[in-house]
């Protein structure tokens, strides 16, 4: 139940189809925001990070690779996005806000991520 609160206040909206077939336009997530308090993210983790370019916006990705400078690059799913540039950011790590992990919306779908 914790967790459920304190990821309420950290939903996020998913646009675009650079995830598919992982999540899909429409899909509102739950994220934690203290899933990588003990640990780093890892190549293939889910992440929501601010967007480098914009970041009052929300990206969420999955990390292809972590550099040695903690540098994340964050990739899509969808194979036809995956190596485009504008589906692919380099944060910092501080700059992840979390990791998504409910897919709450639509009902449809309900169900964990992993």
């Amino acid at each position: 139940m914790r967790r459920l609160l304190r990821s309420w206040r950290h939903r996020v909206a998913v646009v675009g189809h650079s995830m598919e077939p992982t999540l899909r336009a429409g899909d509102w997530l739950l994220v934690d925001p203290l899933a990588f308090r003990r640990r780093s993210p890892a190549a293939g983790d889910l992440v929501v990070a601010a967007d480098p370019r914009q970041p009052a916006r929300w990206l969420v990705k999955r990390v292809a690779e972590v550099q040695a400078d903690t540098a994340l690059v964050l990739a899509g799913d969808h194979p036809a996005h995956r190596r485009d540039p504008g589906s692919m950011a380099t944060v910092a790590e501080n700059d992840v806000i979390g990791r998504p992990w409910l897919r709450y919306w639509p009902p449809r779908r309900l169900g964990r991520l992993s």
